[in-house]
C-alpha cells in the first residue's frame, strides 16, 4: 500500500473499564456512569491527539449492531448474539489495510487475533498512560495561553 495509513484506535470498552481501577469501582456502583466517564475521557483523547476513536461494548439485548456518534467518538454496541470482540475483529479485518489500527484490550486471545489481522494491540494500562499524557499536554497548552493572554 502506498503512503502512510491513517491511525485509528478501537477500544474494547469493558476491557478498559475493568482494567482501570477507578472505572471498575465506578462500574460496581453504576455501570452507566462508568461507560459515560470512559466515553468522556476518549472524547478528550481524540480531540487532543486527532486520532479517531471507536468505542465498542457488548450489546444489551439489542437485535442489531447499534452504532452512533457520541460526542465525536464512534460508539458501537454489539448485537445480542455477538460480542464486542466479534465486532472488533470484523473492523480490524475490514480496515487494517487502510488504517493503522490499534486495539486497546487486556484480552490476550483478542490481541493475538488483532495482530493476525494486521492491527496492533495495546494493553489498557499503557493506553491509560497515553490518555493521561494527552490530557496533561492539553492542560499545559491551555494554562500557557491563559498566562500569556
Amino acid at each position: 500500500m502506498k503512503g502512510k495509513r491513517a491511525p485509528v484506535t478501537i477500544v474494547d470498552g469493558h476491557s478498559v473499564i475493568f482494567g482501570w481501577e477507578d472505572l471498575r469501582t465506578m462500574h460496581g456502583r453504576e455501570p452507566r456512569l462508568a461507560r459515560r466517564e470512559l466515553q468522556n475521557r476518549l472524547v478528550r483523547y481524540q480531540d487532543t491527539t486527532g486520532i479517531p476513536v471507536v468505542l465498542v461494548f457488548d450489546g444489551k439485548g439489542e437485535s442489531t449492531t447499534s452504532e452512533r456518534e457520541a460526542q465525536g467518538v464512534q460508539l458501537i454496541y454489539a448485537e445480542a448474539s455477538r460480542t464486542a470482540d466479534d465486532v472488533i475483529e470484523r473492523l480490524v479485518g475490514k480496515y487494517a489495510e487502510k488504517h493503522e489500527i490499534t486495539v486497546v484490550t487486556d484480552d490476550r486471545a483478542e490481541a493475538e487475533t488483532v495482530s493476525a489481522f494486521g492491527g496492533l494491540a495495546e494493553d489498557t494500562l499503557s493506553f491509560r498512560t497515553r490518555v493521561e499524557s494527552a490530557e496533561a499536554g492539553f492542560r499545559d497548552v491551555v494554562n500557557r495561553r491563559r498566562r500569556s493572554g
